[in-house]
């Protein structure tokens, strides 16, 4: 069938008819060449060795099935056999559509290059300091990228309304009391969408940095837009505003290095032999599986009238490691003060002669063995 033979086809229809053919026609068209082009560049994606091509491509799927229809509605839109007023409406929708789903291919394609740093830079390893410095980066300038697309498209389409941008410029030239309301309501979100771009630049705080909080010791769950998400220790979730680490002081236990230095006290008498005790913590420590061959001492940190207290310091590659290398620790050496030094555990003397002496009771003399 000829262009003129369709021409006459829809000339002898109705007109709603026949744009409801045209705009089908449009619609599928546009499904065709989407599922045409993204057939070919997935194959090609697909014989190339990175992944950041086959992640663009299925994230872009989605959108395009709105954007390349609306490219074949635009397009015959205008040959359309309608009225003037009706026609004015649908370009003010068809412009209204582009810029959503030109805001929606760009989120997805954003969408995609946090999956690809996920995947590149991931944080299941040992030494991930790097892989979570990229992670919250990204993951914080999403999330602002994202407020930023969706709040310009949105502007976008209200002044694509006749109207719309009149009162948005008399809004922005009265600037009386309402202002000043709408200012301070919206300080807290501002505050905290600032402060999420301080953070992805200076990163005080970065994705499983373990932290105190609150008096509370936790791990970096979530980087939100306004908040924080930390998971406490015992499974519970504190969450802090973005602000709060730019504000007040916090402790990041992961800010340079993830590994850290453990301490166990332990509480001995003054007839404990410290160089066996020493000499048996290294023991401990090489045969532990937890210990990372750094640093290791034991040294009389204070002693009192009654007892001596010894501090054992070891080094562990992360917190989780250092609390249970600390704990095995701990119980080692006090099973092996009441296996082999027995009398090295703390206990009282009561100097009981002069008492003695003073009743006229004689001290009974040792019985020779």
């Amino acid at each position: 069938m000829t262009t003129r033979a369709i021409e006459e086809y829809l000339s002898a229809m109705p007109s709603w008819l026949a744009v409801l053919v045209m705009l089908a026609a449009a619609v599928l068209a546009g499904l065709l060449m989407q599922r045409l082009l993204f057939a070919l560049a997935t194959r090609i994606s697909r014989r190339t060795p990175m992944a950041l091509d086959d992640l663009l491509v299925r994230h872009a799927a989605r959108p395009t099935r709105l954007l390349l229809p609306l490219v074949f509605v635009s397009a015959v839109w205008g040959s359309a056999p309608i009225a003037p007023s009706v026609a004015l409406f649908g370009r003010l929708a068809l412009s209204i559509a582009f810029i959503a789903a030109g805001a929606w291919l760009l989120a997805a394609l954003l969408a995609a290059m946090v999956v690809w740093s996920e995947m590149h830079f991931r944080v299941d390893v040992g030494d991930n300091l790097h892989a979570r410095r990229i992670q919250t980066q990204v993951g914080v300038l999403r999330r602002t990228a994202n407020v930023l697309i969706f709040v310009v498209a949105g502007a976008l389409m209200l002044l694509k309304i006749p109207g719309v941008e009149n009162v948005g410029a008399s809004l922005l030239a009265s600037a009386g009391l309402a202002g000043i309301i709408v200012g301070m309501a919206a300080r807290p979100a501002v505050s905290n969408l600032l402060a999420g771009l301080q953070l992805a630049l200076t990163q005080p705080i970065r994705l499983d940095d373990v932290v105190i909080v609150e008096g509370e010791w936790g791990r970096i769950e979530e980087i939100g837009t306004t908040f924080v998400v930390v998971r406490i220790w015992d499974l519970r979730r504190l969450v802090v505003p973005l602000s709060y680490f730019i504000e007040k002081p916090f402790q990041n236990w992961t800010r340079v290095t993830a590994d850290l230095l453990g301490t166990v006290f332990v509480y001995v008498d003054y007839t404990t032999p410290v160089e066996d005790v020493r000499r048996e913590l290294h023991h401990i420590l090489e045969t532990s599986g937890m210990w990372d061959g750094k640093v290791w001492n034991l040294q009389v940190s204070d002693s009192n009238d009654r007892t001596l207290e010894l501090r054992a310091l070891m080094s562990a590659p992360d917190a989780s490691t250092a609390w249970d290398l600390r704990c095995h620790v701990r119980e080692r050496l006090i099973a092996y003060l009441q296996g082999q030094h027995p009398q090295a555990l703390p206990h009282r003397r009561t100097q009981v002669e002069a008492v003695l002496e003073r009743r006229g009771i004689t001290k009974p003399e040792k019985t020779p063995t």
